[in-house]
């Protein structure tokens, strides 16, 4: 690593520290009043960062990206107005920092609790998706944190240009500016130390491929929220409303396809497989999805359906791709889920009570359904304003992380002269 970036990045770092001891005592109001000045910058920027969102997604088709990829980088007019919608709502969103709770009386006539105080300073890397500048700052502010954001070099202008107007929001605010920082090398090696600077920053949230993750997952020194990917399923249980199943398998798998919540396993319970499997073969056949099926699917659907091998039943083919299988009960169906599933988001579809708890309670992943589409496990549809992450892992959060999940807390003791005796 050259001594430019180690430079660079400690400077960074410095500025964060700094700027999280400010944040953290700030009064609701002077957050949201910051929240507010941004929201202002980025509108009045709107057509400067679609230009430039347009010049990575060129140098995305001259690259020759992959659609997904491409799918996550574009930034169209109703993505951005959902991005300021997300601020917006992020503004309403209670504040979690300072709220105590658990408050008991000691036998000594102490009292003591627990505050929700801010992590103190985060380090988000994530890759295509420019709006998760504005999403993770916006969340980082709003809990009290500062930010150190590494987008991925197919979106260095667009994030760029999102950048430049939070800093300007921030001026007007009077906040630091260094609250809120993009690294704006493409230099890996700036990655490597980001996720190595124990004394500046206190969590990484790495939000990408598989590959990303990996690697921030094996090099980093610091405590990580994370998911590796999403290999999502819905089951079509026996006692299922299939006027439901129907439109729910079809959302789940092509609403969008690049996206770590979609659908890319259909299990089928047996005794509605040959009712249900050519009702939504004939809806996917209209999106050109391919169908990758087990034996019994190929039975019922016809032989030129592709046999799905092992490694199907682990993939994430975030594109238009699905693999079927007819399963024998709802404890295949749950075995099947524990073992090739990535933990992120599965959904059943019953109309039977017992079977909908049955399932909720087994299925050991971050956001388990019934009756809906695995395309709400998203920061936005759980009320959380924004997200910025999703995490598979089972300690400190879990699901999409949103304000909450930035924060942690401390013991508060309240006395009034007592002492120990």
């Amino acid at each position: 690593m050259s001594e430019s970036i180690q430079h660079y990045m400690s400077q960074i770092g410095k500025q964060a520290r700094l700027a999280s001891r400010q944040l953290a005592g700030l009064a609701t109001d002077a957050k949201n009043n910051a929240l507010s000045e941004i929201y202002t910058a980025l509108e009045n920027n709107q057509q400067f960062i679609l230009a430039a969102n347009k010049i990575d997604m060129d140098n995305g088709h001259a690259k020759q990206l992959e659609p997904a990829l491409l799918d996550r980088l574009e930034l169209t007019p109703a993505r951005f107005q959902a991005m300021l919608n997300g601020l917006k709502d992020v503004i309403a969103l209670t504040d979690p920092i300072g709220v105590i709770t658990d408050l008991a009386y000691r036998p000594s006539g102490i009292q003591i609790g627990k505050m929700r105080v801010p992590l103190g300073v985060i380090g988000m890397i994530y890759e295509s998706r420019p709006n998760v500048t504005l999403e993770a700052a916006s969340l980082a502010l709003k809990s009290g944190n500062a930010i150190i954001l590494r987008g991925g070099s197919e979106a260095i202008e667009s994030n760029k240009a999102i950048a430049q107007a939070i800093q300007h929001g921030l001026k007007i605010a009077g906040l630091p500016q260094q609250a809120i920082q993009v690294i704006e090398t493409s230099d890996r090696a700036a990655v490597g130390e980001l996720i190595t600077m124990t004394e500046f920053v206190d969590v990484i949230v790495p939000r990408g491929g598989k590959s990303l993750i990996e690697r921030i997952s094996n090099e980093a020194r610091i405590p990580v929220i994370k998911h590796l990917d999403g290999n999502c399923h819905v089951f079509v249980e026996r006692q299922a409303d299939l006027h439901k199943a129907l439109p729910i398998a079809l959302n789940a798998k092509t609403h969008r396809y690049g996206v770590c919540n979609a659908m890319e396993t259909l299990l089928v319970d047996s005794p509605v497989a040959e009712e249900f499997l050519p009702l939504i073969s004939e809806l996917y056949a209209e999106k050109n999805v391919e169908l990758r099926g087990c034996p019994v699917t190929r039975n019922i659907l016809g032989q030129e359906i592709k046999a799905a091998s092992e490694e199907d039943w682990y993939t994430e083919y975030l594109g238009p791709v699905l693999a079927i299988k007819v399963v024998a009960d709802i404890d295949e169906a749950i075995a099947h889920i524990n073992q090739y599933g990535s933990h992120h988001t599965d959904a059943i579809i019953t109309e039977n009570y017992t079977q909908a708890r049955k399932f909720l309670t087994q299925v050991d992943s971050s956001s388990v359904m019934v009756n809906a589409s695995t395309r709400f496990a998203d920061g936005f549809e759980y009320g959380l304003g924004a997200e910025i992450g999703i995490s598979t892992d089972k300690i400190h959060a879990r699901g999409p992380v949103g304000l909450e999940g930035l924060t942690s807390q401390k013991w508060i003791v309240l006395g009034d002269g007592q002492i120990r005796q």
